[in-house]
This record gives C-alpha cells, sequence and structure tokens, in this order.
C-alpha cells in the first residue's frame, strides 16, 4: 500500500504564498500572448514555404509506400478490362451496360483499398518514428559522449574553467532561490536536450517549471491536471496508475522483480538491437520499454498519472515510506504524451551526495564520463531546503494536443532544421 492515498474526490489545499490560479492563467496567458504575436502559430512566407516543401515530400514518399499494391491493381483492373470488352464484343447492349457498372464498382472497391493502404501506413509510419525516438536515446545513453547526453555543449570566448552546457532544466538554480527563501516559484524558459529529436521532440523547447511549498505529490498531480485543463479547455478526467500496475498492465512483466533478461528480450522486441541491449542497464532497458510501449497505452481519455517510479529512476525525489523500493515521482500522460514529470523533492543534502556518488560509481565502472558534482546545488541543500513539491511541463506538447497538431514541428515556429 502507497503512501499516498489518491482519492479521486479529494481536492487540495491551496499552498501558503500563492493560488494554483496563477500557474493556471500564466500558462493561459502566454498562450494567448504568443499566438496573438504570431509567434506559435503564424510563420513567415519562407517558413510557410519550406513547411508546404516538407509535407509535400512526406506525401510522396507515403504514396511510394503503396507503389507495389496500387500497380497490382491497376493489372487486375486492366485484366478485368479486357474481359469485359471481349464480353461486349458478343453481347446485347443490356450485358454490355451492366458490365461496365460492374467495372465501375471494381474501380471503386480497388480506390477504397488504395485509400485504406495509405492510412494505414501513415499510423505506421508514426509509430515506427516513435520507436525510433525512443531506441535512438537508449543507443545514445549506452553510448555515451558526455557526461549528461541531453546536454548541449558550448563555448564563452574568454571561459577557461570547466566545459558550459546549455540548461536541460533550471531545476538545480530553482532550488538554490528556494533554499535562499523565494517560497513558491516557477519559471517559463527554454531549455535544450541534443540527444532527443522526433515527431514528440525538439532539441531546444518551451518548459513551464514551478515548485510549491508544503504541498505533497497528490496536491501536485491536481493542480498540473488544472492546468493542463486550462490549456486543453477540456474537462477531462483523471487516472492514478502505479508505475508497477502499468508496465504490468502493458508490457507483462514486474519491473520491480524482472531479471535484467526479461528487460533485455523485451526491449529487443521493441527494436533496439542486441548488442545495446546486452550494453543498457536495467533502467535504461525500462525507460525504452515505457516510452515506446507504455507509455503511448495511457491518457486515451483522460489525464493519466503514472506514480511510485523505482527509487533508481529518481535521483532528487523522496522515497516512499511505505516502501523504499519507489520513489515519490509522477509523470502525466495524456493521448499516449508525456507532458509532465514530477517529484516530492529531495532535501536532505547527506542522501542527495551519496545518491550521486553512487551514479558515478555507476557510470565509471560502464566506462561512461563522470560530470563533477554541482556543488552550489549541494550548498543549498546544506543551506536547507524547504519542503515542497516541483514539476516540470513541457509547453509545447500540452499545445499539440490543444491544437491536434501530429508534430512539435506544427507548434514551433523555428525547429531545428528551420531555425
Amino acid at each position: 500500500m502507497s503512501s499516498l492515498d489518491y482519492d479521486n474526490t479529494h481536492e487540495p489545499t491551496q499552498g501558503p504564498h500563492w493560488g494554483k490560479g496563477t500557474v493556471i492563467g500564466l500558462t493561459a496567458g502566454l498562450v494567448l500572448a504568443l499566438a496573438g504575436d504570431g509567434y506559435l502559430l503564424k510563420r513567415t512566407s519562407d517558413a510557410d514555404h519550406q513547411m508546404a516543401q516538407m509535407q509535400a515530400e512526406t506525401q510522396s514518399q507515403i504514396a511510394k509506400l503503396g507503389d507495389a499494391t496500387t500497380e497490382l491493381l491497376q493489372q487486375r483492373l486492366k485484366a478485368l478490362d479486357d474481359e469485359m470488352s471481349a464480353a461486349i464484343k458478343g453481347t446485347s447492349t443490356t450485358t454490355s451496360a451492366a458490365l461496365k457498372r460492374a467495372q465501375a464498382e471494381a474501380m471503386k472497391q480497388s480506390q477504397e483499398l488504395s485509400n485504406k493502404l495509405q492510412e494505414q501506413q501513415q499510423q505506421v509510419a508514426a509509430q515506427i518514428g516513435d520507436l525510433k525516438e525512443a531506441t535512438s536515446s537508449v543507443d545514445s545513453k549506452v553510448s555515451a559522449v558526455s557526461s549528461d547526453v541531453g546536454s548541449v555543449k558550448t563555448e564563452v570566448p574568454g571561459h577557461a574553467g570547466a566545459p558550459l552546457f546549455l540548461h536541460t532544466s533550471p531545476e538545480y538554480a530553482m532550488k538554490r532561490l528556494l533554499a535562499a527563501g523565494s517560497g513558491d516559484i516557477f519559471q517559463v524558459c527554454h531549455v535544450f536536450r541534443g540527444a532527443e529529436r522526433g515527431r514528440h521532440h525538439n532539441p531546444e523547447f518551451t518548459m513551464v517549471e514551478w515548485y510549491r511549498l508544503g504541498f505533497s505529490l497528490e496536491q501536485l498531480m491536481r493542480e498540473v491536471a488544472d492546468l493542463v485543463r486550462a490549456v486543453l479547455g477540456q474537462d477531462l478526467p483523471l487516472e492514478f496508475v502505479s508505475y508497477r500496475d502499468a508496465v504490468r498492465r502493458h508490457a507483462g512483466f514486474d519491473p520491480l522483480d524482472a531479471g535484467i533478461e526479461v528487460l533485455q528480450r523485451a526491449a529487443q522486441a521493441l527494436g533496439l538491437d542486441a548488442r545495446h541491449a546486452r550494453e543498457a542497464g536495467r533502467d535504461e532497458l525500462l525507460d525504452l520499454i515505457v516510452g515506446a510501449q507504455v507509455g503511448p497505452a495511457l491518457g486515451a481519455a483522460t489525464l493519466t498519472f503514472m506514480h511510485l517510479y523505482p527509487a533508481s529512476q529518481a535521483a532528487l525525489a523522496r522515497l516512499d515510506t511505505q516502501d523504499p523500493r519507489l520513489a515519490l515521482r509522477f509523470e502525466l500522460y495524456h493521448r499516449g504524451v508525456e507532458l509532465a514529470n514530477g517529484y516530492h523533492e529531495l532535501s536532505n543534502a547527506a542522501e542527495q551526495r551519496m545518491r550521486f556518488a553512487a551514479d558515478q560509481q555507476s557510470r565509471a565502472a560502464r566506462g561512461l564520463p563522470v560530470a563533477s558534482l554541482d556543488q552550489n546545488l549541494l550548498a543549498a541543500l546544506d543551506a536547507g531546503l524547504p519542503d515542497c513539491a516541483g514539476v516540470a511541463l513541457g509547453f509545447d506538447r500540452v499545445l499539440m494536443l490543444a491544437t491536434n497538431a501530429a508534430s512539435i514541428e506544427d507548434v514551433l515556429a523555428f525547429p531545428t532544421e528551420r531555425a
């Protein structure tokens, strides 16, 4: 039994500094402001032209997939036409008309079959693209060349110190502000994750991140739901499912008890090659399986919160007091898309140091680069991080769902390829 009781009738109390309407109003206002300025949904004529070209190329590629089937249909229609022509020469006008009607019906059926085939090819192409995103992410992690595969390295003229990277999240800096007494805090910013590219990924994207003092994980989940409902304009029902139950239901094994061989076989069945499956760690394999198989099955008509993750996948979160194998972490899914990731934040500085050190040892043992510890963050934890829960929400993905866009590129004025 979890230490969190997710009673759908329970309403969280208000936070000590500002109400949940602040975040909702901020994000809804941002949508309107960006749309009004033409930042998100309007493009320059050059960008429109490029998008049209890309769409035309995509349609051309999809059409090519059905060439073999189309050719076969055409051959069959020609044979039918030849047969009918021969028959028409020796039959009456009435018989000829009947044969022509049969020919028209056959052509209609062949067109319907061709359309259905093309629709299925588009769906398969999208699924293949999603699977490639998940497997390429694991491939990158296994063969990492930097200490953080999501980090984008940058250079600053005159800087001779340690390497600099664009931030993947404002989390560390925001926790330093929390420790300094900021109180409830939020930020809307661009972040960068260089290893991710696909239908749901752009290396540069907009993140809404906020922290609430005195909030439980359940209270934060319900506040996130309020925000997403406001942006989507839908009063969607909520669903809470544990990580363990979700993997059991959609992948067919217990993620806490299954052996590494079970995970390797499951990952290979999803397209990960045998070498990378052998080299990948347990958490990397679970990331692939959840990203490619479990997540896409969640939240079809609900806002689904998958919570209580394995402790090894939540280095900055508190552990569940009733089962220390689990951490107080959640992810939000809607229509198979991951939208948000939240923690009940770990505030114990000594415990955080131990987790960072264990991660460094694990990376060193596997021959991966090891990053130095963020001493500024650790100093802030030493000073005292208040009890809080925090979440990061992918703003562009929410816009994708709000506008029924097929790709994140459709809600970005300048995705990486056109930046």
